[in-house]
């Protein structure tokens, strides 16, 4: 809603309906008329009219978010057209209407608003018109009593999300999905982006999250879609930020003759192109959204320091303001209350402010594995859906639960083929992009150290003394996964943790900055150009394991978005080579030289690597460029040079008749040319010299070879050799691993292609591998049936053997059997003995008797072993102080023995 108000606004006209309800009485309609226009014409004491906000509803195409929010919108226009047409039934109607007036405004806007100012005067208004009616027995207190129409978000709830909650740095680009590029201006709280959408009304994603609950959060987990919905890092207070926060809470509880928030003269400080003069002034500015920012950034370490800065921040009100000023009294009233609110929250108990489900925070960071791990690392973690992938993630929280396990909680960083984008999208080498998930991960995820550098400094240098076999990524932008756009990140700090924004690292610079290139991204090839059009919806990524990003993302051809950065340039083809001089054809037939001499080729022109080369790529002159050959004319060469051929034909011979009409231009061998490398083939030409009945074989023609040109385009060289990532080479076995050609840091490597260079040495002749593994089976084979009939050919010895050993077995089975019947007749005569002996002893009641007295038998038998279980532990924690005591605990970081 706009916030301008006006001087005066027009009463209604009174109705002319003469149309009666039967449970509406002319009196009670006056009443409406009267609190209708009493509304209009109430003005504040500056002349504002708080009712022009509410005179009409709210247009749609303005705040489309306001229908969504508001279920029932009501304008004081709505309420008069009611009363004209006589709708309302009754005159609880009328008030539940001008009712919803106030009440919308309070849900949709924010307190410290116009709107929600205004909504709070017009609601004063109306009860003072209800009360003078009641007063005149138009209508009952009952009527009168305005209905609940449901709970108003409180300034309290808003003030804990921006001190609790508010700790994402990029809360609000993936809350505020209206505008993407909300996600650059936003991307800094010293740039006043957060404060900026807080000013207006809530949107409909904050409300609809404050009313769905626990509950809804709890059925999204399910859904494999609702993965991509950003976490927020979760609350890790110490019992000292839980008492600066119930502290900041506390302020805002107090209002003052106005109805308006002690607290609100004290959030922010004054522009400074405004009131320049209030920093010449005073010295030490402050205010509350500072305290908020250091209280996020761990700069506080005692209650006694954020009460210095809030004692600074009324001071400076009570020092600056007039004391007739409602900013004097209400810091006076303010100080002196917030004073009282930490006097409580010191003499709490630390167990007050314990956190929920028991999590202990631990800010000095958690030793896992002889490291430290602390907030703002960068780690890999654990991917369950592809183990060669770690997760790239930086530390947000570390806690322990009550269970003392440790956690912690952790932003993730995608890498392309993890991301749903264009197909034409390319990405440096390395390349993350920064997610809005925040997830909960044991200690015992961690796989390894890593680092993300912003991609302005990647290029300059490396973190010093980072170790160099840990990998390091170049990050660029923000992925938003609800629309799956990639955007700039234009702060690098809005990116990290509060408590290491202000940190920086130092750097081992390169000679030059290094040149950066983009790359096609690396699941392009899932682009699918005869199925896929613009008007497609947005592919899915490819969900797998609950804790980990998508297995792979997808790509589309969807419009780009007009702020969105268009693919690099194609890289321009290098300049043609220039042409080499033209060919010269030198054939060893003897010329007809009309001074009788025969010229010969010289002997030190050789093209044996050309004929070669055209021997070995007989299709070859289909892709790359035979060199022109001097010839006289168009014509002559369509009509008397044969064309180059890759088989060793012999040459066609030319008519005769041609030889009288062509013009042959002296050919003279030059010495200038050499045999280069395999280029490309030069074409053939039949002599216009020989005779016609003649011809000659390809295989003894010598063609001169012209010299390749140094400034062609040399084509990169295949890659030939590579290995795997770290990860995967390290899961290889090492007895796996010495079967393989490792490199020197112990890395499979894995080739292209088979060697080239194989062994000269005749294995000779060998049988196939099929041979061998059916002369291997057949040998199997033999073996077992060998070993059968050895089994069927028994000996008589070995007859007896096994005779005597049956007989033996039988007898100890008979001795066996002799020892249980031995020990069961003893036992029953045994009971049977003392079973006599308590029938002698106590008569009719021996039963009993012997009962109570086993039962008190087990009962010493239970002690006995209880004692003695005691005693052996006792025992082995005596031997095990022992053994602490002189055991080697291992290396320090000294790489000496530390001992206890």
């Amino acid at each position: 809603m706009a916030t301008a108000r006006g001087s005066k606004s027009p009463s209604p006209i009174p109705t002319t309906e003469t149309h009666q309800d039967g449970s509406v009485s002319d009196n009670e309609w006056a009443a409406m008329q009267t609190v209708l226009q009493n509304i209009y014409a109430y003005r504040t004491e500056d002349g504002e009219d708080p009712s022009k906000l509410f005179q009409r509803k709210v247009n749609k195409r303005a705040l489309p978010d306001y229908y969504t929010v508001i279920k029932e919108p009501m304008a004081l226009s709505t309420i008069k057209a009611k009363i004209s047409t006589k709708d309302y039934k009754n005159f609880s109607q009328f008030v539940w209407d001008f009712a919803l007036v106030p009440h919308n405004a309070q849900v949709y806007n924010r307190p410290d608003s116009g709107a929600y100012i205004d909504a709070l005067v017009i609601k004063e208004v109306l009860e003072q018109e209800l009360a003078k009616l009641v007063k005149e027995n138009i209508i009952t207190e009952e009527t009168a009593k305005l209905p609940f129409l449901g709970e108003i978000p409180t300034q309290d709830d808003i003030i804990v999300e921006d001190v609790e909650e508010d700790e994402d740095p990029d809360a609000e680009v993936e809350d505020d999905d209206e505008d993407d590029e909300a996600e650059d201006d936003d991307d800094s709280d010293e740039e006043g982006g957060r404060r900026k959408r807080k000013k207006g009304g809530r949107t409909a994603a904050s409300i609809a999250k404050r009313e769905s609950g626990v509950k809804a959060d709890k059925e999204k987990d399910d859904d494999p879609e609702s993965r991509k919905k950003r976490g927020r890092p979760p609350r890790v207070d110490t019992p000292m930020e839980a008492r600066i926060k119930e502290i900041l809470k506390g302020m805002r509880k107090f209002k003052n003759n106005a109805n308006t928030l002690m607290v609100y003269h004290f959030e922010r400080l004054p522009d400074k192109a405004a009131m320049p003069e209030y920093y010449t002034e005073i010295k030490t500015p402050m205010a509350l959204d500072m305290i908020k920012k250091k209280l996020k950034r761990k700069k506080y370490q005692s209650v006694e320091q954020v009460m210095k800065d809030i004692e600074t921040m009324f001071e400076n009100a009570k020092s600056y303001n007039q004391d007739e000023s409602q900013v004097y009294k209400d810091a006076v009233y303010l100080q002196k209350e917030t004073r009282k609110i930490a006097d409580e929250v010191r003499q709490k108990p630390d167990t007050d402010y314990a956190m929920e489900e028991g999590r202990l925070p631990m800010p000095d960071g958690i030793l896992h594995n002889g490291e430290l791990w602390k907030v703002g690392d960068w780690i890999h973690l654990q991917n369950a859906n592809d183990l060669t992938k770690p997760i790239v993630a930086q530390i947000y929280r570390t806690w322990q639960d009550p269970d003392g396990n440790k956690w912690v909680n952790a932003c993730w960083y995608y890498r392309p083929e993890q991301t749903v984008h264009r197909f034409d999208r390319h990405f440096y080498d390395d390349e993350v992009v920064k997610t809005g998930q925040y997830r909960d991960h044991p200690i015992d995820e961690i796989v390894d150290r890593c680092f993300v550098m912003f991609f302005t400094r990647y290029n300059k240098g490396r973190p010093r003394n980072f170790p160099a076999d840990k990998e390091i990524y170049v990050c660029e932008a923000r992925y938003n996964e609800e629309k799956h756009k990639l955007n700039k990140i234009k702060t690098w700090a809005s990116c990290l943790p509060d408590e290491v924004r202000d940190k920086d690292y130092e750097m081992d610079l390169f000679d030059a900055p290094k040149k950066m290139k983009k790359n096609p991204s690396p699941i392009k090839y899932l682009f699918k150009e005869d199925t896929q059009k613009e008007t497609d919806d947005l592919p899915k990524p490819v969900w797998g394991a609950p804790n980990a990003p998508p297995k792979i993302g997808a790509v589309h051809c969807r419009p780009r978005d007009p702020k969105e950065s268009p693919p690099p340039e194609p890289t321009p083809t290098p300049p043609p080579a220039p042409p080499p001089p033209p060919p010269r054809q030198i054939s060893n037939i003897t010329s007809h030289n009309p001074n009788g001499y025969t010229g010969n080729r010289p002997s030190d022109i050789n093209t044996a690597g050309a004929n070669a080369h055209s021997m070995a790529a007989p299709h070859s002159s289909h892709h790359q460029p035979t060199p022109n050959a001097y010839t006289p004319s168009q014509h002559h060469a369509n009509s008397h040079y044969q064309q180059h051929s890759a088989s060793p034909a012999p040459l066609q011979p030319a008519p005769a008749h041609h030889h009288q009409n062509t013009f042959v231009p002296p050919l003279t061998p030059s010495s200038n040319y050499t045999a280069a490398g395999p280029t490309a083939p030069l074409g053939q030409y039949a002599s216009p010299q020989q005779h016609a009945g003649y011809s000659q074989p390809l295989s003894n023609a010598r063609i001169n070879q012209p010299q390749q040109s140094q400034q062609g385009y040399n084509a990169p060289r295949p890659i030939e050799v590579w290995h795997l990532p770290d990860p995967a080479n390290a899961s290889i076995p090492d007895d796996v691993r010495e079967r393989y050609q490792c490199d020197a840091q112990g890395r499979i490597l894995l080739f292209t292609a088979p060697p080239l260079a194989t062994s000269s040495e005749s294995k000779g002749p060998a049988h196939t591998a099929k041979y061998l593994a059916f002369k291997i089976k057949r040998e199997e084979m033999l073996r077992e049936k060998r070993k059968r009939e050895a089994s069927d050919a028994v000996t008589p010895a070995e007859s007896r053997k096994r005779a005597k050993s049956e007989e033996f077995r039988e007898q100890q089975k008979k001795i066996a059997d002799a020892e249980k019947l031995a020990l069961s007749t003893m036992e029953n005569a045994l009971v049977d003995a003392t079973i006599g002996e308590y029938k002698d002893l106590y008569g009719a009641q021996w039963k009993e008797k012997m009962d109570e007295e086993l039962n008190l038998l087990e009962k010493k038998q239970v002690e006995a072993a209880r004692e003695r279980e005691e005693r052996e532990q006792l025992e082995m924690e005596w031997k095990r102080a022992e053994r602490k005591r002189l055991a080697i605990r291992g290396m320090n970081s000294r790489l000496e023995f530390a001992m206890e």
